[in-house]
C-alpha cells in the first residue's frame, strides 16, 4: 500500500484523506466526517458510541473499517479509523444530518477528480492554480510555485531512477539541498517562518522559491550527468546542487544588501499584498 496523505476541504472544514495508489481509492478519516455531519464538540466520542451501536446491529461496514496513521492536530502521525468512499456512503446513512446529501456529492466529486487527474496530470495543476488564487496569492507567485512543483517532480523521478528510496532517503537529500543553499535544515527553515504542519514552499517568497528551484534543478542535472548509484552517492550530488543556489544567493545578497532567507510566511505575504 502506497498512501499519499492529503487534506481536503468541505465547507472550510478539514478532512484528512489518504490516496492508495495500488487500490486507486481514497481512505478518509471517519472522525473528521462525523465532526462535519454532527457538528459535535467531541466527534471522537460520538463515533465511538455510533460504532458500538452499529456493531451490535451487525453492521458489516463498521466491521470492514480499519485504521491508518494520519497526521493529528499535534502534528504527529496517529492511528485513526478510516473508510473508503463506498463504506462512507453507507455510514453516512446512519448519521442524521442536513449535510449528509451535500457531503455525499462532495465525496463523489473528490473521488472522480482524483481519477481524472491520474489520466490527465494537467488537471491537477489547474486545480492547484485555482486553489492558490482562492487563497489570495499573486499570479506571479503562483507561476513560480507551480514551476517548483514540476521541478521537484523531475528531481524525485531522477532519485527513483538511481534507486534512492522514497521516504527517509528523499527527506534526507532534501534536507542536504536546503541546508547547503539556505544554511538551514527544512525544520530550521520552518521554525524561522513560524510553521508547524504547513508546507514550507507555500510560505516562501518569490526569491526563495526561485533559489529553491535552482538548487533542485541543479541537483537533478548533475545527477543525470554523473549517474550516481543509490543514496550515498546522491548525498554528495545534493550538496553540489545546493551549492549552485548558495553561490547565487550570496551574490544576490551582496548586490542588494538584503537577506534572501526571511521569516515571512504565507500570512504576512498575503497581508502585504492586500496593503498594496
Amino acid at each position: 500500500m502506497k498512501p499519499n496523505e492529503s487534506i481536503k476541504l468541505f465547507e472550510e472544514k478539514k478532512v484528512r484523506t489518504l490516496w492508495d495508489e495500488e487500490q486507486e481509492k481514497w481512505y478518509v478519516s471517519v472522525v473528521d466526517v462525523v465532526e462535519i455531519l454532527t457538528e459535535s464538540i467531541d466527534s471522537g466520542a460520538y463515533w465511538r458510541k455510533l460504532k458500538q451501536r452499529l456493531r451490535a446491529e451487525g453492521n458489516e461496514t463498521v466491521t470492514n473499517c480499519h485504521t491508518l496513521k494520519m497526521r493529528a492536530e499535534d502534528g504527529k502521525m496517529r492511528l485513526t479509523d478510516v473508510a473508503d468512499t463506498e463504506q462512507l456512503f453507507r455510514l453516512i446513512q446512519s448519521i442524521p444530518s442536513p449535510k449528509a446529501e451535500p457531503f455525499k456529492l462532495w465525496l463523489a466529486r473528490v473521488a472522480s477528480e482524483r481519477l481524472d487527474e491520474m489520466s490527465d496530470p494537467e488537471l491537477s495543476i489547474d486545480r492547484a492554480l485555482k486553489q492558490y488564487l482562492e487563497l489570495g496569492y499573486s499570479q506571479n507567485w503562483i507561476n513560480q510555485r507551480l514551476k517548483s512543483i514540476e521541478i521537484r517532480k523531475e528531481l524525485t523521478d531522477e532519485w527513483k531512477r538511481v534507486e534512492v528510496k522514497e521516504g527517509a532517503e528523499f527527506a534526507t537529500l532534501t534536507d542536504i539541498i536546503t541546508k547547503t543553499w539556505a544554511d538551514k535544515t527544512t525544520k530550521e527553515y520552518k521554525i524561522l517562518k513560524g510553521l508547524k504542519k504547513e508546507n514550507l514552499r507555500d510560505n516562501m517568497t518569490n526569491t526563495e522559491l526561485i533559489l529553491s528551484m535552482l538548487a533542485e534543478a541543479s541537483t537533478k542535472d548533475i545527477s543525470e550527468a554523473i549517474n550516481p548509484q543509490g543514496f550515498q552517492e546522491s548525498k554528495n550530488i545534493a550538496r553540489q546542487g545546493g551549492n549552485v543556489a548558495k553561490v547565487a544567493r550570496a551574490e544576490l545578497e551582496a548586490k542588494t544588501s538584503k537577506k534572501v532567507i526571511t521569516s515571512q510566511n504565507a500570512k504576512s505575504l498575503l497581508e502585504e499584498q492586500t496593503r498594496r
